[in-house]
């Protein structure tokens, strides 16, 4: 059950292409950027009770969103007079992918993966922490190229939520 407002629907990666923005968010978006990763939340962390979801969202308007070095938003821009509305998100502080999160609309219609390209050409390597119970999340990443190089049994605030630790390295010859 969604807690969030529901974003309209996306007709799949056809709709995307060519649509799709990155940018640097600014403070005016952690509203929308915070029901996004609600959104995201509802419809990926299955393991998480309500009320830690619920915790977790205020932190992440409050804490998280403002914490990190960058904030990049992806934006879809479905026609010049409805202007451009957020369908992901990116927090990273250098080369750490802190967060990244996509509209449950958008899932599957390369919304992450631009995310994670604008970061990779950025940086030569990438690490970045998934849920273990995730599986969508890390057969995303490691289709995106990559690997896990360790685990912690508790999540960064010491909850029962394990992590899987990752790794992307730019090919040498790129």
């Amino acid at each position: 059950m969604s807690r969030g407002i529901a974003a309209p629907p996306v007709a799949g990666k056809a709709a995307v292409a060519g649509k799709l923005g990155i940018r640097l968010a600014t403070g005016a978006d952690h509203e929308a950027l915070s029901l996004l990763w609600r959104r995201s939340v509802e419809a990926t962390h299955h393991f998480l009770p309500p009320a830690e979801v619920e915790r977790l969202f205020k932190d992440v308007r409050r804490l998280y969103l403002p914490g990190v070095e960058s904030l990049w938003v992806a934006e879809l821009s479905e026609s010049p007079s409805a202007g451009a509305r957020p369908v992901g998100f990116m927090g990273c502080n250098g080369p750490q992918v802190e967060m990244l999160f996509v509209d449950p609309a958008c899932f599957r219609c390369g919304v992450g993966a631009a995310l994670l390209a604008h970061a990779k050409a950025a940086h030569k390597c990438l690490a970045l922490d998934v849920n273990e119970q995730n599986p969508q999340a890390l057969t995303f990443y490691e289709r995106q190229g990559f690997v896990i190089v360790g685990r912690s049994a508790r999540d960064g605030q010491g909850m029962p939520y394990p992590l899987l630790h990752m790794a992307w390295q730019r090919p040498e010859n790129s």
